[in-house]
């Protein structure tokens, strides 16, 4: 919902201070904000002023050309026709040959505008006039009102008979809009591309719009303000108040036309009395705030107690792979494993001290195997010892004989 204030103020037009009445806040003011409505609308009315296109029937198509065949070790396209030139056996119609045409040629029987219900159209003019009421919309939109009196902001209809520009600025000096006029002038930059030779070769951006019930000179007087544009209150254009699509922009009342707006829209009850047909829009939700319906006592007084969570269990992770749950099990591991990295470095009291202990667990080995490890007595040769055979009776006394004799 928009502002929902009852009254606005109305401000003397020459003199801003001063207040010469107010004025009850228009139903039309205080509708639902729908930016999906509002893009929509704006998106297929700016397709309404294109202008068809096309490229000609006979572009690319304009040469002799004729394919060569097949057996010429050459693609089969069409070939122009000819000798003694560049151009001579050349590619032609295709649309992947240099002068060829085009894949899928544009025709001037697009479909170039659309169609839109005047009910969308009503209900999106109506949301971007609500959301010119709310300084943070219209501040998001780049707008610089930080020294406005209030919005919507409404002037004496006084306004509507001045016939100068130099009068028109003075007033938007009063007014507090001297910043919205400057950001403007500094806008102006040289636009990308094409456009710049195409007769627009500049682009600014938008300042307020001035709604009058009846032209009197205002329009004369504010046309060359850049920036600056004038909407008659019975021809509001979406395109003008909420340009590219997105609503907030500012805008600046006669009083006439704010009082039109309650003759010409109505109320939720009454309709729009100068719209057939037409009622203003209800908003889905009386109350938008959603965290206080949920949490008021008629809601939780009829809601189910909370649901206790599952209890969730921790991944088991190997110690062995994941030194983090190795320091939960054994808090010295990450001293211990520092200190076996230390110990293959060079230099350090951790290597040296292995390397004492590699000598003399060496030097130990060395006098062990000379003591117990040498001649016919060692473990290996007297297991060995009972493998051997022994010799028979016969042969053992020949032996014997044998070396007596």
């Amino acid at each position: 919902m928009a502002t929902g204030r009852p009254v606005v103020s109305i401000y003397q037009f020459d003199n801003p201070s001063e207040r010469t009445g107010t004025l009850p806040m228009p139903h039309a003011l205080t509708m639902p904000l729908r930016p999906d409505l509002v893009n929509y609308v704006h998106t297929n009315m700016s397709k309404n002023k294109r202008q068809a296109y096309a490229v000609g029937a006979k572009v690319g198509y304009d040469t002799a050309a004729e394919s060569w065949g097949t057996g010429r070790a050459v693609a089969r396209i069409p070939r122009a026709p000819g000798g003694g030139t560049h151009r001579a056996g050349q590619g032609a119609f295709g649309n992947m040959c240099r002068g060829g045409g085009m894949f899928s040629p544009t025709k001037i029987w697009r479909r170039w505008h659309r169609k839109i219900n005047v009910q969308e159209k009503r209900i999106a003019v109506v949301s971007a006039l609500s959301a010119s009421c709310l300084p943070p919309l219209v501040m998001a939109r780049g707008h610089k009102i930080d020294d406005l009196a209030e919005l919507p902001l409404v002037l004496s209809d006084g306004i509507e008979s001045i016939q100068k520009t130099k009068q028109a600025i003075e007033i938007f000096k009063k007014l507090g809009c001297e910043d919205e006029l400057q950001r403007i002038i500094d806008s102006k930059k040289i636009r990308p591309g094409k456009g710049k030779m195409r007769n627009r070769r500049y682009k600014m951006k938008l300042g307020p719009i001035v709604i009058y019930k009846e032209d009197n000179g205002i329009v004369r007087a504010m046309r060359n303000i850049p920036g600056v544009e004038t909407a008659c209150v019975t021809h509001l254009n979406l395109l003008k108040l909420a340009p590219g699509g997105t609503f907030g922009r500012f805008l600046i009342w006669t009083e006439s036309a704010f009082k039109f707006l309650h003759a010409m829209y109505g109320t939720l009850k009454s309709g729009a009395p100068l719209k057939k047909g037409f009622t203003l829009p209800k908003a889905a939700m009386e109350n938008a705030d959603i965290a206080r319906i949920i949490n008021s006592d008629e809601v939780q007084s009829v809601l189910r107690p909370k649901k206790e969570a599952p209890k969730k269990y921790a991944r088991k992770i190997n110690p062995l792979k994941s030194m983090k749950a190795m320091a939960l099990l054994n808090p010295h591991a990450r001293q211990r494993k520092a200190a076996a990295k230390r110990a293959l470095q060079d230099g350090t009291q951790e290597h040296k001290d292995v390397q004492a202990k590699k000598k003399k667990r060496q030097e130990t080995a060395k006098a062990y195997n000379k003591k117990f490890k040498k001649g016919d007595e060692t473990f290996y040769k007297t297991m060995m010892k009972a493998f051997e055979t022994k010799p028979d009776k016969e042969e053992a006394e020949e032996e014997n004989e044998a070396d007596e004799e």
